[in-house]
């Protein structure tokens, strides 16, 4: 199939999305929302064509019902999508329920049922421990053995392109006594690979049982208010300074797209215990790439990265989710942690980017950044490349908005 194309003439040459890829989104072109299928420039509006599944599975603007369904309608979906915008002979039929991406807003391509966030990138959680604790100290005792993680808060995550606010909070500067309510003056943001849930689960499952529940994957930015977690984490973790926004790109790659550009995770410096061992290779070769715009100005690509670094593998976060009984949902989101390279300009978030500030970046303009400034646009992209196609996600982009005023009952 890598070297099939399209009858849809944007979906050759230089695009994201090529008859490769066929990822799912939803979308509202004035029209209502719509479940759709990005092809070139172009997005299939699914319901209207002979897909050959239940039309119940496309009634609502959400994927959820299709990732219920299982593994064997995902194939007959995709294959029969190929079908369609491949073969020259299903052109008048199809053609007409195309719709340019250019005049459509793209919305939740679907329900998050949970939301989980984890810290299996080695490369950011040894620059975060040197930061914070010293380079003896780096890694937290289990780091090698488990992938840590937190629950997250799924009624915060949020499409591409929705502006996110700067949060208020508690925070305690080192040199004060005592803490204050304030705007986060370290907001920042952490590039991660976000896996959905496609299939529910009830007890311990193996990576390889993980891998096969997986529907897709998106890119993943979790805003994060630096100067509130610092004050607030110890000893539960994040929690305030995690839930302002968590933003998704817009369309689900979906696992099988996705294939052929699987490759094992990093070498172990310490074995894994048995449920946690990977039968294959689990990890992808993607490459990913922060931007930064500020208001008014340029766009700046500040740093390249790789998915391939992740430590621990979406369907091990996944398999080791289930160890205590806990039940997977169909909708569930599971985001990687910050994905960091071992140079400086690969790093996945402002505060190893910045060296907690001691080391601001320069931007095109001679301005400098330390962390996300009032008006920033941050866009994360991220493709794999093919021989001669590529399967991108679109852009996961967010623009920062001031705080909230406070309340007068809330000021001092």
């Amino acid at each position: 199939m890598t070297d099939q194309t399209s009858w849809v003439a944007s979906a050759q040459g230089d695009t994201d999305f090529p008859i490769q890829n066929l990822p799912y989104g939803v979308f509202d072109d004035g029209n209502g929302a719509r479940m759709g299928v990005a092809i070139g420039d172009m997005i299939l509006d699914v319901a209207k064509v002979d897909h050959g599944l239940p039309a119940d599975l496309f009634a609502e603007p959400a994927w959820n019902r299709v990732m219920e369904a299982g593994p064997e309608i995902w194939a007959k979906l995709r294959a029969r999508l190929t079908e369609l915008l491949s073969d020259e002979g299903h052109k008048s039929a199809v053609e007409p329920h195309l719709v340019p991406q250019s005049g459509a807003k793209m919305l939740m391509p679907f329900r998050v049922t949970e939301y989980t966030d984890f810290y299996a990138g080695k490369n950011h959680a040894t620059n975060v421990g040197t930061i914070f604790r010293g380079p003896e100290n780096a890694l937290p005792a289990n780091w090698l053995s488990i992938p840590i993680g937190y629950n997250g808060r799924a009624s915060s995550v949020v499409v591409s392109g929705t502006p996110v606010i700067r949060p208020n909070g508690q925070v305690k500067g080192p040199n004060e006594e005592l803490p204050r309510f304030a705007p986060s003056a370290r907001f920042d943001i952490e590039l991660e690979f976000g896996a959905i849930v496609g299939q529910p689960s009830e007890g311990m499952i193996s990576v390889s049982q993980a891998d096969e529940m997986i529907f897709g994957y998106v890119l993943l930015n979790d805003w994060s208010a630096r100067d509130i977690q610092a004050w607030e984490y110890v000893p539960l973790g994040p929690f305030q300074s995690k839930a302002t926004a968590t933003t998704i790109s817009p369309w689900i790659v979906t696992k099988a797209a996705l294939e052929p550009f699987r490759v094992n995770t990093p070498e172990r410096e310490r074995e894994l215990l048995p449920y946690l061992r990977e039968p294959g290779p689990m990890n992808y070769d993607i490459k990913l790439e922060v931007a930064l715009r500020p208001e008014g100005g340029e766009e700046a690509v500040i740093s390249r990265t790789n998915t391939s670094m992740l430590y621990y593998s979406a369907a091990q976060q996944l398999a080791h989710h289930t160890t205590s009984g806990c039940p997977m949902r169909a909708g569930d989101l599971l985001g990687s942690g910050t994905i960091s390279g071992t140079e400086k300009d690969s790093r996945g978030s402002l505060l190893e980017l910045s060296w907690s500030g001691k080391e601001p970046l320069e931007l095109p303009d001679g301005t400098t950044r330390s962390f996300i400034e009032d008006g920033d646009t941050l866009t994360l992209r991220g493709a794999a490349q093919g021989k001669g196609y590529r399967i991108g996600f679109g852009d996961c982009t967010g623009q920062v908005l001031p705080a909230r005023a406070l309340p007068d009952w809330a000021k001092e």
